[in-house]
């Protein structure tokens, strides 16, 4: 069992920008409520192409990102196939090993996994992500004098896996979630994209 996925990723979550979880110290509240969703440039699972696709993520993590216990939602795009849902799934399970395994190693409990019409739109710097009315967010990153997007670069924990990181603040984030009792409408606070690789 193999893949090969490439693409485009934004997060957004509750703590203050920067968030600390990058370098892995504790969230600014405590915890931290986290909405990422990977979009897929390019990627094939075995034999199933599932290039234009989108894998959404919201989670809960009650302490330190290091210390895992994370509970879980995965929306898998509405548009894929029986055969691309399961593939996804058990990719990002982490049953197929490789980066996913590794994130799903910090999972306590994955709630839900579902089918969802998922809005990913990444340009000219602004980022929205959009998924079934569970999760809405929009985010523009920070300049540098130059004009180009602030980044960080080589942040010992990533859960958006690229470097570099463009760093971003959220004018809005909305999630809803009740297998995760989350229920949050927040401004202002912390957002990252960037572009992944993952290999298996």
């Amino acid at each position: 069992m193999s893949y090969q996925l490439q693409g485009s990723v934004l997060e957004v979550c509750n703590c203050n920008v920067l968030c600390p979880c990058c370098i892995g110290e504790d969230a600014d509240n405590g915890s931290c409520c986290a909405a990422l969703a990977h979009h897929f440039d390019s990627g094939r699972i075995d034999d199933i192409d599932v290039s234009g696709l989108t894998v959404a993520i919201a989670t809960y993590i009650p302490g330190n990102i290091l210390k895992g216990n994370w509970q879980v939602a995965l929306y898998i795009d509405e548009r894929a196939t029986d055969a691309q849902f399961e593939a996804l799934s058990s990719a990002y399970r982490g049953e197929r090993g490789g980066p996913l395994a590794d994130f799903a190693q910090l999972y306590g409990k994955i709630v839900s996994i579902e089918r969802a019409p998922i809005t990913f739109e990444l340009k000219g710097g602004k980022g929205t992500l959009d998924v079934h009315g569970d999760i809405h967010a929009e985010m523009e990153p920070y300049w540098n004098p130059g004009g180009s997007p602030a980044v960080l670069v080589g942040n010992p924990v990533a859960t958006t896996p690229c470097s570099p990181a463009i760093i971003s603040k959220a004018s809005a984030y909305r999630m809803r979630n009740p297998g995760l009792n989350v229920d949050l409408n927040l401004s202002g606070h912390n957002a990252t994209q960037g572009h992944f690789t993952f290999h298996a």
